[in-house]
């Protein structure tokens, strides 16, 4: 028998980074663990990102995922603030992929039509998705179920998203 794969998903955020670790066994989802990395909004944006940085190897240490999925980044109207956000977003990028972990990238509103069956849900409609699919999950923050619900996402698309990453 096979053991479980365990995928992390990745929430990407400059104030906070969500993070959720499943183990996947076929169709059958199982909840590791889930957090966030919080960073001090005081802070110049470079040690923010060591935050994250450091928060995000200590998760693949802990938990040693085989495959990563970070959410892409939807473009709002404040230049400045997509910047930072991109920023911290290839961090959360980065850490896995040093790791040696393929990284695949699911857009939000595939997350919540995954997750909830519609590509504009709320926050608590995944949460209370998140406690269905993942009875054992204890998420703290919207970002640490946002990051199963990526997690999540990459189960159930995980062979499509595999080789799209291996084509290149």
């Amino acid at each position: 028998m096979q053991r479980p794969i365990r995928i992390l998903g990745i929430d990407p955020g400059l104030r906070r980074t969500g993070w959720g670790v499943i183990a996947c066994e076929g169709n059958r989802l199982v909840f590791v663990a889930c957090g966030s990395v919080e960073t001090n909004e005081r802070a110049e944006l470079a040690a923010r990102l060591v935050t994250i940085h450091d928060g995000l190897v200590r998760v693949i240490e802990d938990f040693t995922p085989d495959e990563a999925a970070v959410e892409q980044t939807f473009v709002n109207r404040d230049g400045a603030s997509t910047l930072k956000l991109g920023q911290a977003r290839g961090i959360a990028m980065l850490i896995p992929a040093r790791a040696g972990l393929k990284v695949a990238e699911y857009a939000p509103n595939l997350v919540k039509k995954t997750v909830v069956g519609a590509g504009h849900a709320e926050k608590a409609q995944i949460r209370l998705m998140i406690g269905v699919l993942l009875p054992k999950a204890d998420p703290r923050t919207d970002d640490a179920a946002d990051a199963l619900a990526i997690a999540v996402t990459h189960a159930h698309h995980r062979q499509s998203a595999l080789l799209r990453i291996a084509s290149g």
